[in-house]
C-alpha cells in the first residue's frame, strides 16, 4: 500500500511561482510514473506532467516551458515547479503513482492540493 501526501498550493497571483510536492510513503516498485493530474473548475481532470521510472518527462502542451516536474534522489517525492501561472492553470492537483509495470500496476493519488490563481 503507498499513501501520497501533497503539499503547497494556495492562493497564488497571476505570473506566481509556487511549487508542489508529493512525498510517498510505503513500497515503490522500481517500474513506475509519478506525475500530477488537475481539475479545473468544471472540467475533467487532465495530466499535467509525469515522469517515468527511467526519467522520461512528459507535460501537457498547456504548460510546456512553464512548469517543471522533478524529484527527488530517492524517488520518493515528486514536485512540480510551477512558474508564470495563469488563472486558467486554477484547479485542484493532484498526485498521482502508477506502481509497477504496465499490466500489473496499482494506482494510487493523493488528496488534491487547491491552487487559485487570482489575475
Amino acid at each position: 500500500q503507498v499513501q501520497l501526501v501533497e503539499s503547497g498550493g494556495g492562493l497564488v497571483q497571476a505570473g506566481g511561482s509556487p511549487r508542489l510536492s508529493c512525498a510517498a510513503s510505503g513500497t515503490l516498485l522500481s517500474r513506475n510514473t509519478q506525475g500530477w493530474y488537475r481539475q479545473g473548475p468544471g472540467k475533467q481532470r487532465e495530466l499535467v506532467a509525469d515522469i517515468t521510472h527511467t526519467g522520461f518527462i512528459n507535460y501537457v502542451d498547456s504548460v510546456k516551458g512553464r512548469f517543471t516536474i522533478s524529484r527527488d534522489v530517492a524517488k520518493t517525492t515528486v514536485y512540480l515547479q510551477m512558474n508564470s501561472l495563469k488563472p486558467e492553470d486554477t484547479g485542484a492537483y493532484y498526485c498521482n503513482l502508477e506502481n509497477g509495470p504496465f499490466a500489473e500496476k496499482n494506482v494510487y493519488w493523493g488528496q488534491g492540493t487547491q491552487v487559485t490563481v487570482s489575475s
